[in-house]
Formats: structure tokens, sequence, C-alpha cells
């Protein structure tokens, strides 16, 4: 129903005086913009509140970091750090993401007493799907508190391995079993299955490493890991403190390599460590070549700094270092002595060699032979053409040193009283016989040979305009 407009009172004044009908800013008007500010307040604090419901003060978190590739002395100072890291900043767990092939037993020993004595929960969770925890990774998910798969992840064949990737002495493989059941004892998992880890390579799928309890949980994502070790209680630290896991919704802190370090790792690889090598050889190799070019030699030096550093951090063989050497001492009789490449040929092949023989067979850190083949042949074939490069060099160089380089020269022949002939060539008064006749004071001769240090002319029809004149006459 449209609603019907109020008409003024007779003789009623209509007044449109400022305000009137509505509230004016010294009245109304103040007190909306108090309401409105109010209200925006009362906005504030329940936005505060809810966040604080989410996460409160004092609320759990947990440090994460991954692990994705060969255990290195690089991982070993990583996870060391990452153990300090969450001690000391009263984290309710450290979550370490493990997929590895295996890597360096010293390495692995290091990380394993870290974990053994570490004050704060250490969760090894064998991630993503389709990773595995081989070798050295599975005795390092063995010694954590929680030990948990993904889906579709494996764990062990840690069975120690010789430099040529061959069964070792039943000494070594006792010891390494030993170890393993040691440490799945500390932790109550299955000891059996420890020890034919190592003794028999057993690999366990995720399912069955959970049945043989040989982990403790099985989950597919991060978050699903953290529900479900919930209200776990777990030993920590020497006296074996008992801690309750609190990790339900718990803030997850991710702690990852640094730039350097994740420089490091990436170099502890035995074949970049060959290449780094072969390359610096060659450098070098060019750089005696041809020296005062300098590139050689800067390319070469880097490349064998970056190959020491590798082959500080990998399990090296004295019989691959010597192999090597012996490359390079053959390599560079190839430019002393250039032939048909008989040295080269001798240096390619005992680099290809050391490329065997360098570095101990390690589960996650072998040489491929895609790599050792090509890199031999083509640092041979380089220090061929180096060899022909040199030889070369020295063939120009001959034509203008020794004899070359007064061969053909004119000169003026001076004869000082009851003195030989002379004749001034190169900034040096030489001696001169003529190849034939007598030499005349004054005569125009050309040079056509050199016997010891007298110089043999013979008269030239070229004008003496073209020779060297001596600053001073002989004495």
């Amino acid at each position: 129903m449209p609603s019907i407009p109020r008409q003024p009172r007779p003789g009623a004044r209509r007044v449109d005086a400022p305000g009137a009908g509505t509230r004016g800013p010294r009245g109304g008007g103040l007190r909306r913009v108090a309401v409105s500010l109010i209200v925006a307040l009362a906005g504030v604090v329940v936005l505060a509140a809810g966040a604080a419901g989410q996460q409160p003060a004092g609320a759990p978190t947990v440090l994460h970091t991954t692990v994705d590739g060969p255990i290195t002395p690089v991982v070993a100072d990583h996870l060391a750090d990452a153990v300090a890291r969450a001690e000391d900043g009263d984290r309710g767990a450290l979550v370490v993401e493990l997929d590895t092939p295996g890597g360096l037993d010293t390495s692995m020993r290091a990380i394993i007493q870290d974990f053994l004595d570490a004050d704060v929960p250490v969760v090894v969770y064998v991630s993503p799907q389709g990773a595995r925890a081989g070798s050295a990774g599975a005795l390092i998910t063995l010694s954590a508190h929680v030990a948990a798969m993904a889906p579709g992840t494996a764990i062990g064949a840690s069975t120690p391995v010789d430099m040529e990737g061959g069964e070792v002495s039943d000494k070594i493989v006792n010891d390494a079993a030993a170890y393993a059941e040691a440490v799945a004892e500390a932790r109550g998992r299955n000891t059996e299955v420890a020890v034919d880890m190592v003794r028999d390579g057993r690999s366990l799928p995720v399912a069955e490493a959970l049945s043989l309890d040989v982990v403790d949980v099985t989950a597919p994502t991060l978050d699903d890991l953290l529900d479900e070790i919930d209200g776990t209680t777990v030993d920590v630290g020497p006296d074996e403190r008992p801690v309750t896991l609190a990790t339900a919704g718990a803030a997850v802190e991710d702690y990852e390599m640094g730039l350097f370090r994740r420089i490091q790792q990436t170099l502890a690889d035995p074949n970049l460590a060959f290449l780094f090598l072969s390359i610096g050889t060659l450098g070098l190799i060019y750089e005696l070549a041809s020296p005062g070019l300098g590139a050689g030699g800067v390319v070469g030096l880097t490349c064998i700094l970056l190959a020491l550093f590798s082959l500080s951090v990998l399990p090296v063989n004295a019989v691959g270092v010597l192999l090597l050497l012996l490359s390079a001492a053959m390599f560079v009789a190839e430019l002393f002595a250039p032939g048909v490449g008989v040295a080269a040929a001798g240096g390619t092949v005992t680099l290809l060699l050391s490329g065997l023989f360098l570095f101990r067979d390690t589960p996650g850190l072998q040489v491929s032979m895609a790599v050792v083949l090509p890199v031999a042949i083509v640092v041979g074939g380089a220090t061929v053409i180096a060899g022909r490069l040199v030889w070369r060099a020295r063939r120009s160089r001959s034509s203008l040193t020794g004899p070359g380089l007064f061969v053909g020269r004119t000169a003026t022949v001076r004869r000082a009283e009851g003195r030989p002939a002379q004749v001034f060539v190169e900034g040096a008064w030489w001696t001169a016989r003529a190849a034939g006749g007598e030499l005349v004071d004054g005569t125009t001769v050309e040079i056509v040979g050199v016997d010891g240090l007298t110089l043999v002319v013979e008269p030239s029809p070229r004008a003496t305009a073209g020779t060297e004149t001596p600053r001073t006459d002989a004495q």
C-alpha cells in the first residue's frame, strides 16, 4: 500500500535549518562516528580471538626438513644442525622426509648417533610415494623415535659392498649386521629383519614393513602423519625421558639446506668429480702447450679445486689416484714428444681405469661408464691435438731462432788490423769467413750458413743499404 505523505498542520512554519530532520556533525554525527569505531574495534577483537582460537599461544610446532639424495657428510652436517635447531627452539618434533638410495657408512653412523642422542622426538618419514630408504637410509629410519612410510615406498637392502661393487669380507658384514641389530633394539623394532637387511640385502614394501614392526605408521601426506602420531609417547635423550607427541594441527616450520650446502651436496658426486678432474687436467695441458695465454690455466685450476672438494667428501681409492697421476704424466709426455699419439693413447687408457678405481662403489655414489668413457676419449683426442700444435709451433720458431735467424741476411764486412773478418748482425759482432775466396773490408755479403759461432758468407749482389749498421766501430 503506498504511503501517504504527511501534511503540515495549518499555521505551522517549516524551518529548513541545518541538521533539521538529520543528525548534524556536532550531535548525532559524532555519535555515529564513535559507533563505527566501536564496531570496527569489535570486529578486530573478534578476528583476533578467532585467530587465537585457530593457533593459540604456545601451540606445538614441528621442524621439517627433506633429504633427497645420497647420504654424504653434507647431509650429516645438515641433519645435525636440524636436530640442534629443534632442540633449541623447543619444537614438538623433528620430521625428516627421506628419499635416498644409500650413501657413506661414516655419514650414516654420524646421523644415527645424533638421532639416538636427540632431546627432541625425531620422526623419519620415507616419502613421497615411490621413494625409498635404501642401504644407509634404512638404518637411519630404524634409528628414529617414530619411523613412518608413505604408500608405495620401500626400505632395506643394506648389505655392504666393496669398491668394485662385489661382496665384502664376513668381518665387515658381521660388523654392519651387529650395528643394525643394535639400532633396531634401541628403538624396539624387529631386530631379525634389521639383520636380514644387512646379511641378505632384504628389502620390504611399506605393508610388510608395517606388519613386521620395522616401521610404526604409514601415512600418505605429512599432515596425515602428524595426525596419526599425535599422542604417541617416545623416550628421548640419553636419559630416555618420556615425551608425548602433540602434533595434530601443529604448525610446520621448514628447515632446508642453504645455498652453499646445496652446492656442496651437488658437488659430492663422483661423476662430477671425475669430470672436473679431466677438464682440469686438459686445461693445464693446453696451458703448457701455449704458455702465457692464461685461460687454460684458470679453467684447469678452477676445475681441479672443485674436484678436490668432491674428493674430500667421497670415498677415494689410492689406486685410482695413482692411475690419475700416471694419466696426467702421459698426457704431458705427449706434448714434449709428439709422435703418433702413443703417449696420449696410454693416458686415455689410464684415465679410463682411474675413473673405474678412483671411488669406492657406494650405493648412490657410483661412477657411470656413460660419463667415464666419453670423457676419457675426448681428453685423449684433445691431448693429441695439443701435441700437434706444440710441434708446429716449434717448427715455426726454428726458422726464427738459431741458424735460421741468420741465413739469408746481408751484412757489411769489417776487418780490423790483425783480426779476422767480422760482420754486425742482430745487434752483435760475429766472426765471418768466406764460403770461397777472400773477404774485403766494406764488402756487402750474404750469410749462407753457420759454423759454430762463425758465420759463413759469400758476396751479395744486394745493396748495402739493407745491411745492419753498428752503433760503434769494432775495436
